[in-house]
């Protein structure tokens, strides 16, 4: 069996672990071929830095994927998270119809904002038009945040009970037709994970695990790249998506037994032999 190949379109940021730093090493362990198309390169991430550099890659997005289709290139999963600007939503909606095969995967991380709030680079346009990208996804990883971006709900009044999340995690699939893994959904005090909506079998279920609560960035990332391969590999929603809850608990264990500061991320990388498989 070949190795799987995805195509990650997000942005790489050169310090700070998150997107393409941390999509690159996940899935490569996981064995899937990562080939990244970079959306933007950023001196840090946008989380707790301040006079950051943003270089916008709007411009070469289209000719790498003009490149790419004349080598005949197949990709098992397309994987986007954060974009660099409102033209590069059309530009990788272009790129997930030309390249989409009947095997491939498509996993639309919708990154928009947290806490309530969009990302410093996200315009009110961009946002809609990230909604107008989710619809292509056969999976969707939104926060709270952003599930409310795309429903156009009022965050601060989401219900955040289980029956809530799960109508939430539901309306979010539209109409059954795509997959959701709703993140940061905490059923109980002390626990957080994930609700899931598996459109191949219509169920709805919760991955919950024990969680440090602290505000760690680039978790999302973490989640939606253990997810990607781990469904490359055949794995249930539910079964990746607790796969993903599982290694950032340990990764969030790591990184606040060390004491290290919290804006940098989750110290994954001496964790990465957890994701490789052995069977």
């Amino acid at each position: 069996m070949s190795t799987p190949r995805a195509a990650a379109i997000h942005d790489l940021s050169g310090f700070g672990r998150c997107s393409l730093t941390v999509a690159i090493p996940i899935l490569s362990a996981m064995g899937v071929q990562c080939c990244p198309l970079p959306t933007a390169f950023l001196s840090t991430h946008t989380g707790g830095f301040q006079g950051f550099t943003f270089l916008d890659m709007t411009e070469e997005l289209p000719r790498i994927a003009r490149h790419w289709k004349s080598l005949d290139l197949r990709f098992q999963a397309i994987y986007s998270g954060f974009l660099g600007s409102e033209r590069q939503i059309d530009i990788v909606a272009d790129f997930i119809r030309t390249f989409r095969n009947r095997d491939t995967i498509v996993v639309v991380d919708p990154v928009m904002g947290d806490d309530g709030r969009a990302y410093q680079t996200y315009t009110p346009a961009m946002c809609a038009g990230m909604c107008r990208l989710a619809e292509l996804a056969d999976v969707i990883t939104p926060n709270l945040t952003e599930a409310a971006f795309l429903l156009n709900r009022d965050y601060s009044a989401l219900d955040r009970s289980e029956a809530g999340l799960r109508r939430l995690t539901e309306e979010l699939s539209l109409g059954g037709t795509r997959s959701v893994a709703l993140t940061g959904a905490s059923l109980e005090v002390g626990k957080t994970g994930a609700m899931c909506f598996d459109a191949r079998t219509g169920r709805t279920q919760a991955v919950q695990t024990d969680f440090i609560v602290h505000p760690l960035h680039g978790t999302g990332d973490v989640f939606a790249s253990v997810l990607t391969g781990a469904l490359l590999r055949g794995r249930s929603l539910a079964e990746a998506a607790e796969q993903a809850v599982e290694f950032i608990r340990a990764c969030a264990v790591r990184t606040v037994e060390q004491d290290l500061p919290l804006r940098e991320g989750v110290d994954f990388e001496p964790l990465l032999g957890l994701l490789m498989d052995r069977s």
